[in-house]
């Protein structure tokens, strides 16, 4: 698991310079392509390349002008469409390598759309295991679409809808127009259950305003303190009150007074995701970890982990570690009494 590697001594940026990754899921007819193609137009768009599964339920044929080859297509706005027929390393190996070669447009920017039925976890995870693509990509953010009008019924019956929602750093809810205000106020409470880290929004025909769903993720250890913030989400589990649902989704946030020694950190990581990585659906946090000024950004999806960032400093005065954990049947009492026993400090 790549966080048991000992984080570098700061240096050289592990992040800058690396082409962000959006990830935009969300449940079938929920409107990921509609909110893909209205963001294209916007002028700031425009160098962008955009990975579709052929599957997807909605085309954009009407928005290709050029066949480039057999996969990669471009788009009216000048942006770069990729049609995923196979692997998700080898395209954006492949992209890369055309973009370094002048062969195609000069993107700044990857969003991945995935299926209706797709879980995103093993998206993120192709960008956390493949040393290569670590080396030109990091992921900016999971952007989570729910229909206003079906929602609440998936999220009831079915488990796709659940996770997509419980691994979005931003959620957005759609055809919002179709429903009361009570009916959507029910929805934005219930996603509220399963993720309360995440900020949401209402799309309005469709339009989504941009700076909400790109520039999420920490751009490198020099990071702005806002940018650490926003990151991190809300950071706090409203005074220690777990975040429950019959669904056994929650998501709450443990702090620790004292800092950890990486080995004592890794030793706790290591059995959790042992016992239980399958349901441990997503981590992410800022540790304080003794010899380190500045705090080591976290990230994990299940068993598999990010390599440790150091920052350089700590977004305010506050130095505790705290880690955001959504888990699927995992109580926080659970995970805060395995970090007891190992030998942390008893998280609050």
């Amino acid at each position: 698991m790549g966080l048991l590697t000992e984080p570098a001594v700061l240096g050289r940026d592990p992040l800058a310079g690396r082409i962000p990754v959006s990830i935009v899921t969300g449940f079938l007819g929920c409107g990921k392509t509609t909110l893909i193609n209205r963001l294209l137009k916007r002028p700031d768009m425009n160098r962008v390349a955009v990975i579709i599964n052929e599957f997807g339920e909605e085309g954009i044929d009407n928005d290709l002008v050029e066949v480039s080859s057999e996969q990669m297509m471009l788009l009216n706005n000048g942006c770069l469409c990729c049609v995923l027929r196979g692997d998700l390393q080898e395209t954006l190996r492949e992209l890369f390598i055309k973009r370094r070669n002048g062969e195609i447009i000069d993107f700044d920017r990857v969003v991945i759309e995935t299926t209706g039925l797709a879980d995103p976890a093993p998206v993120m995870q192709t960008l956390m295991t493949d040393s290569l693509l670590q080396e030109q990509y990091r992921l900016d953010c999971v952007v989570t679409l729910v229909d206003a009008v079906n929602g609440i019924g998936q999220l009831e019956t079915l488990s796709e809808p659940v996770k997509q929602a419980a691994l979005a750093d931003r959620l957005v809810v759609t055809k919002s127009d179709l429903v009361t205000a009570e009916q959507l106020a029910n929805l934005e409470s219930r996603l509220r259950e399963f993720n309360p880290q995440a900020p949401l929004r209402i799309a309005v025909n469709g339009e989504i305003e941009l700076a909400f769903l790109i520039d999420v993720g920490l751009r490198g250890a020099r990071s702005k303190p806002e940018d650490i913030e926003r990151w991190m989400g809300a950071g706090d589990d409203h005074g220690g009150q777990e975040h429950r649902h019959d669904s056994t989704v929650e998501s709450f946030c443990l702090r620790f007074d004292q800092p950890f020694t990486w080995s004592l950190f890794t030793q706790c990581m290591e059995v959790l995701t042992a016992l239980r990585g399958s349901d441990l659906l997503r981590v992410k946090g800022l540790v304080n970890v003794e010899g380190h000024a500045g705090p080591l950004v976290v990230q994990g999806v299940q068993h598999l982990f990010h390599p440790p960032v150091e920052l350089e400093s700590w977004p305010s005065a506050d130095r505790q570690s705290r880690l955001v954990f959504i888990t699927r049947g995992i109580p926080r009492k659970t995970i805060a009494d395995l970090f007891s026993a190992i030998g942390a400090v008893a998280p609050r």
